[in-house]
């Protein structure tokens, strides 16, 4: 059934192209297309076996206590979503997805792939020198010497055009978030990578937003609930560092926040831009295949000659 809404979104388009060329699609039809739809993503959603409450992530390493107004899909669920329907590579550092409550992996407005990378225990040291326009300066540089080797592996090629959010380091809880506005090529709609980091003793916990920049202010108003949803356990939190045992990461704060535009937080926003748009279109295809044939009818009917 995983492939089932792939061909369900082929079809769609197929539709929208027949109606356009043919101008014969009677309401009936749309209504029961419409339904066809709305039907193959629900029977795929109520395979999704939401959570809520407290949920333990990797084990025992942290605890996400899904905020109101949310929920949550485990890390099985979550591969399911990112790989089968979306149709991102495999990754193993996925431990879950959260989406709002009235959203779904088939209509949504935003979701937050949450991940856990053992890199090492990240020193904060650098965290208060940091000037993060300067970073960004540099990091529009990385930015255009890689679009070569992206457009040579056969990925668009994207803009850094600037903060969305600019960085933010609270030093007492470790947590750690910014924004970023990217623009892929041949895209009309700018993409938003937003990213949330919580420090711990091993490594750091990933919450990253996948969103279009229109997506902002929504998720800016909901970001505290979110920021503390998630902490490490004992015996993973970063005080619980042990320099004689731990290692230490090769990277600090700037380190973190600069990463490579095509990080997998980048990687997926832009592919799943690609599947968001075929969905919107699904959503409205019904009125906008309606709405199109209304106003070719409209116009032929007011230019039409006058009978004498």
């Amino acid at each position: 059934m995983k492939k089932l809404f792939t061909i369900v979104c082929l079809m769609a388009l197929s539709l929208m192209a027949f109606a356009q060329e043919e101008e014969e699609l009677s309401p009936e039809e749309l209504q029961e297309f419409e339904e066809l739809i709305r039907q193959t993503s629900d029977s795929l959603d109520a395979t999704m076996d939401y959570q809520y409450g407290s949920i333990l992530l990797g084990g025992d390493i942290a605890t996400l206590k899904v905020p109101e107004g949310f929920k949550f899909v485990n890390r099985e669920k979550a591969k399911y979503v990112l790989t089968d329907v979306w149709g991102n590579p495999e990754d193993e550092s996925t431990l879950g997805l959260i989406f709002p409550e009235d959203s779904n992996p088939f209509f949504m407005s935003y979701a937050i792939e949450v991940s856990y990378v053992e890199d090492g225990y990240i020193e904060d040291d650098d965290a208060a020198d940091i000037n993060y326009y300067e970073l960004l300066d540099q990091m529009k540089e990385d930015s255009d010497a890689e679009n070569e080797q992206r457009a040579s592996m056969g990925y668009p090629m994207v803009e850094l055009i600037g903060w969305a959010s600019s960085p933010y380091y609270d030093s007492k809880t470790k947590k750690l978030y910014w924004a970023k506005e990217l623009k892929f090529e041949e895209s009309e709609i700018n993409t938003l990578n937003y990213n949330i980091r919580i420090l711990g003793r091993k490594g750091y916990l990933m919450l990253n937003y996948i969103a279009d920049i229109d997506q902002l202010d929504l998720i800016n108003a909901n970001i505290d609930p979110v920021l503390n949803s998630v902490e490490f356990n004992e015996g993973y939190r970063y005080e619980d560092f042990d320099s004689s045992i731990d290692d230490v990461a090769a990277y600090g704060i700037g380190g973190l926040i600069a990463g490579k535009i095509l990080a997998k937080a980048g990687f997926f926003a832009v592919l799943l831009k690609f599947w968001k748009l075929i969905l919107i279109g699904i959503a409205g295809i019904g009125a906008g295949v309606r709405r199109f044939l209304k106003g070719k009818r409209a116009h032929e009917e007011t230019t039409k000659p006058e009978a004498t």
